[in-house]
C-alpha cells in the first residue's frame, strides 16, 4: 500500500536526524569527543541515547509482531530486554566506566594485558555489530517498501547513507544528541497511536481478540515456543545487553562510575515506559487484524488503518512508520558507532598512519565508518530477508555468551587467566555461529530437540563458556596478567577515593 502522509512523515524524520547531526558538529573539538563524547555526558541525557540506540526494530516491530504471532508468551521479551540493564547496573555499569577505555577492546586488553585478546574481540565486535546491523537496514527497507511500493533497496540505502553521514561527521558527540532526541520521537510514535486505539477499542464495546487457546495459555509452546526458548531468550537478553558493544560503549561517556549507574537506573525507567505498549500492539492485532496479517513485522503498520480507518488512520500509520524508521536509525547508529571505533583503533589508523603519519584521527575514522557500513550494506542488498526477531535474538546470543562471561568475570574475579578467558570467547563464539550458521543454510535438516538447541542456543553456550573460561583459568593461574591487582583497583576505587590518594 502507498501512503503519502508516512512517506512525508519518514522523510522529516531523515531531514531532523541531518540537522541534529549537524548541531552535534558544532561541539566537536577532539579524540575524545568523536569516541566517548568529551566523558561529559550528563545521566539523563546518556539514558535518553541509550534507550534510543537500544529500542530497536526488534523493539519497535519485532516483540509486537511476535506477541501477535506466539501469543502471551512473549511478554516476557520486554521483561527480559529491560532486565538486561539491571543486570548491568548491579555489576558492570561503574567499574567499565572506571576502567578508562574507549571500547570493549580496550577493556580486554586492559584487563588481560593481551593483544591477542584485544584482537579476538576487535573481531566480535564487528561481528556482532554488522549482524544487528543487518535487520535495521532490512527493516528499514520493508517499512518503506509497506508504505510507498518502493524497492526494498532503497530504504536499506536511505538508512545507511544517513547514518554513515552523521557518524562520521561528529563520532559520538554528534549522535548522543541525535539518539536522545529519538528516543522521546520513538516514545511518541508508539504511544500516541495505542492511546487512539485503545479508545476506539471501548467505543466499539471491547471486541474480543481472535486466538485460540495456546495464544492466551503461557508456555503453550504457540508458533514453535518452548520452555526451554522462552528460558534461552531470557538468558540472552538479561546477559547479551552487557555484550552488546555498542550498549557498553555508552557507558564511557559518562564522567564518573557513579553518573553511570545513574545512567542505567534512568534507562531502566525510560525501557520500561516504551515496553508497556508493544505488547499492547500485540493484542489489538489479535483484535482488529484476526490471525491473516500477511507479515508479522509489518502488523504495527497495518493496525490502525484496521481499528481506526479513514483519514485518522492513515495520519496513526504514518506516526508509526516514522516512529519504526527512527528506530532504524538510532540503532544504526549506534552500533556504527561502535564497529568504526574499533575498526579505526585497531586496523585503519595504523594502516593510514603507516602511510602518512600526519594524518588526524577524526580522518582515519571517517574512513573507517564508511568501511563499516559497506559489508552489512552489502548483505542488506543481496541476501534474503530474515526475520527481524531472528536475527537480532543470535546477536544477543553471540554477545551473552562471549563478552557477558569476560566482563563479569574480568571485574569480578581476580583468578581469570589469559588462557581461560580467551579459550571461553572462543567456545563461546563458535558454538553461536554454529548454531547460526546451521539454522540459516540448512533450516529443514535439523529437527526436533537439536533444532531447537540451535535456534535459541544461548542457555547452552553461556554457560559452556563461563565453565571454560573458570575451567581453563583454574588450570593455567602462570597466565594471571601481573597488572591484576592494579587493574582491579582501578576497577572498583571510586574516583573520589582515588583522587584523594
Amino acid at each position: 500500500m502507498t501512503s503519502t502522509w508516512s512517506t512525508v512523515a519518514i522523510a522529516a524524520v531523515c531531514l531532523l536526524t541531518s540537522a541534529l547531526g549537524l548541531l552535534g558538529l558544532r561541539f566537536t573539538r577532539g579524540t575524545s569527543d568523536f569516541y566517548v563524547a568529551g566523558r561529559t555526558i550528563t545521566p539523563w541525557r546518556n539514558a535518553s541515547a541509550i534507550g534510543g540506540e537500544y529500542l530497536s526494530a526488534a523493539s519497535f516491530l519485532g516483540v509486537a509482531g511476535l506477541m501477535y504471532e506466539r501469543g502471551l508468551d512473549t511478554l516476557w521479551l520486554p521483561v527480559g530486554y529491560t532486565v538486561g540493564y539491571l543486570v548491568l547496573l548491579v555489576l558492570v555499569a561503574a567499574p567499565l566506566r572506571r576502567s578508562g577505555a574507549y571500547t570493549l577492546p580496550d577493556f580486554a586488553e586492559l584487563r588481560l594485558d593481551s593483544r591477542l585478546a584485544r584482537r579476538i574481540s576487535s573481531v566480535l565486535v564487528i561481528g556482532i555489530g554488522w549482524l544487528y546491523l543487518l535487520p535495521q537496514l532490512q527493516g528499514a527497507g520493508l517499512v518503506l517498501e509497506h508504505v510507498t511500493g518502493w524497492p526494498r533497496w532503497v530504504g536499506a540505502t536511505v538508512v545507511a547513507v544517513l547514518v554513515t553521514f552523521n557518524v562520521a561527521l561528529a563520532g559520538m558527540r554528534s549522535i548522543t544528541l541525535v539518539q536522545a532526541v529519538q528516543y522521546w520521537l520513538k516514545l511518541t510514535a508508539i504511544a500516541v497511536p495505542a492511546f487512539v486505539m485503545l479508545g476506539v477499542w471501548l467505543r466499539d464495546a471491547r471486541p474480543s481478540a481472535s486466538a485460540d487457546s495456546a495464544w492466551w495459555d503461557p508456555l503453550a509452546q504457540t508458533g514453535g515456543s518452548s520452555l526451554y526458548g522462552t528460558y534461552s531468550v531470557l538468558l540472552a537478553l538479561c546477559l547479551g545487553s552487557m555484550g552488546l558493544p555498542h550498549v557498553v560503549v555508552r557507558f564511557y561517556t559518562n564522567p564518573t562510575g557513579r553518573e553511570a549507574r545513574r545512567t542505567t537506573v534512568a534507562v531502566l525507567a525510560l525501557l520500561g515506559i516504551f515496553y508497556i505498549w508493544p505488547p499492547v500492539y500485540g493484542w489489538l492485532g489479535r483484535v482488529y487484524l484476526g490471525t491473516d496479517a500477511a507479515n508479522r513485522d509489518t502488523m504495527s503498520l497495518l493496525l490502525p488503518h484496521a481499528a481506526v480507518g479513514g483519514a485518522a488512520g492513515e495520519a496513526l500509520s504514518a506516526l508509526l512508520a516514522a516512529g519504526a524508521f527512527t528506530a532504524f536509525l538510532s540503532t544504526a547508529s549506534g552500533l556504527l558507532m561502535a564497529v568504526a571505533g574499533v575498526l579505526d583503533q585497531d586496523i585503519v589508523r595504523p594502516a593510514v598512519r603507516r602511510r602518512r603519519p600526519g594524518v588526524k584521527p577524526s580522518q582515519s575514522f571517517r574512513f573507517a565508518t564508511a568501511f563499516a557500513m559497506s559489508a552489512p550494506f552489502a548483505m542488506a542488498l543481496l541476501s534474503p530477508t530474515f526475520g527481524i526477531s531472528l536475527i537480532v535474538g543470535y546477536a544477543f546470543a553471540m554477545a551473552a555468551a562471549t563478552f557477558a562471561p569476560l566482563v563479569v568475570l574480568g571485574v569480578w574475579w581476580r583468578g581469570l587467566s589469559r588462557t581461560g578467558a580467551i579459550a571461553g570467547i572462543l567456545v563461546g563464539a563458535s558454538a553461536t555461529v554454529v548454531s547460526f550458521v546451521t539454522t540459516l543454510a540448512l533450516p529443514d535438516a535439523v529437527t526436533g530437540t537439536a533444532r531447537q538447541l540451535l535456534l535459541d542456543p544461548a542457555a547452552w553456550s553461556t554457560p559452556l563458556a563461563v565453565a571454560v573460561m573458570v575451567i581453563v583459568s583454574l588450570a593455567t593461574p602462570s597466565t594471571i596478567p601481573a597488572s591484576t591487582g592494579r587493574t582491579m583497583a582501578q576497577l572498583h576505587i571510586p574516583e573520589a577515593v582515588a583522587q584523594r590518594s
